[in-house]
């Protein structure tokens, strides 16, 4: 009899499931909406299982089962355990979508990290809207960053976009050089008059950090054409990440001199300058790391704990069977 592992992997942005088989078939992926509930301040956690009760009954039957056919579930949610009081909620809408119990919930960071190490000790950066790293060693996991967009997330998409916000008001007051960014930005967000900003941003998106995160691009784009504070933002979240990298490592006590596996997961992670600034600052440090390329989508990690959860871990034989992510040109100081 075939095994069935669902994996949920749920983002600031969007949430995707998919259906994994024992033997490493992909049998059934979905993209839903965002889980991220902590933003909706009229529905709060309801809004996960408004989302799930919908996704994971069309995964399912993509797949070709019910959700009660799934052996296991694990489902990263963003959020939580942020709000502890919010977890019984958040379980029952689970429980619900799935009607069943054979399933784990927390937070989606560990979707990363069984995706990019393949459930291997070690350590995963994440940054997307938010950012924040886990990383594992024996048994034991540990978090570092993912504050929340109002006092952290350093090196995130929505860190980036406010920084470039600041930086549009400088050169728009005269305070700071015009350059490619001000364009860019004025461009992307259809700005008549430069003041509209605060309409837009304020009061039209409601300071949503969704949006504001997906800013993001055009920084990189300014950054292309030669603007130097769009460069220094993106060097800036770079050496962010990196300090993310080095708490976690001293939280899990590996030692001076033992080589941590790295990995990295989020959007952000797509712009090249990032990525060859943040391997930079890896190098720089003086203890020890792999970097490796990560080996699956986060989703698909979602699907591999699950199977861990299970006592049921997919072998050698399967992994090679997932699909994994292509190969990206090489960088300097990645394996």
């Amino acid at each position: 009899m075939t095994d069935f592992f669902l994996g949920c992997d749920g983002g600031g942005t969007k949430t995707d499931l998919v259906v994994v088989t024992g033997e490493g078939r992909l049998a059934a992926s979905l993209h839903a909406r965002s889980t991220y509930y902590l933003s909706s301040r009229l529905r709060g956690s309801e809004l996960v299982g408004e989302v799930l009760d919908e996704a994971v009954p069309a995964v399912c039957s993509q797949a070709g089962i019910g959700p009660g056919d799934v052996r296991f579930a694990f489902f990263g949610l963003p959020g939580y355990g942020e709000v502890r009081a919010d977890v019984p909620r958040l379980d029952a809408a689970v429980a619900r979508a799935l009607q069943h119990g054979r399933f784990r919930c927390d937070n989606d960071m560990l979707c990363g990290w069984a995706g990019s190490l393949a459930g291997a000790d070690g350590i995963n950066v994440i940054a997307g809207t938010g950012s924040m790293t886990y990383g594992r060693r024996a048994g034991v996991g540990v978090r570092v960053g993912g504050w929340g967009e109002l006092f952290g997330d350093e090196g995130s998409g929505y860190w980036i976009g406010i920084r470039a916000l600041r930086a549009f008001t400088k050169a728009s007051d005269g305070r700071a050089e015009r350059g490619p960014l001000y364009d860019v930005l004025r461009r992307d967000m259809a700005l008549d008059a430069d003041i509209d900003l605060v309409g837009l941003v304020l009061h039209q998106w409601q300071g949503a950090r969704q949006q504001i995160a997906a800013l993001a691009p055009a920084v990189r784009e300014a950054a292309v054409s030669g603007d130097r504070c769009a460069q220094a933002i993106l060097a800036a979240a770079a050496a962010e990440l990196v300090g993310l990298v080095g708490a976690t490592r001293r939280r899990l006590g590996f030692k001076s001199g033992e080589a941590v596996p790295v990995s990295y997961s989020g959007g952000i992670f797509a712009m090249p300058e990032v990525l060859a600034a943040f391997l930079a600052g890896i190098s720089a440090l003086s203890a020890g790391y792999r970097v490796r390329r990560p080996r699956y989508a986060p989703v698909i990690g979602a699907a591999l704990y699950a199977a861990t959860l299970a006592g049921a871990p997919l072998d050698d034989a399967a992994l090679h069977v997932l699909p994994a992510i292509p190969a990206a040109p090489h960088q300097p100081g990645m394996s």
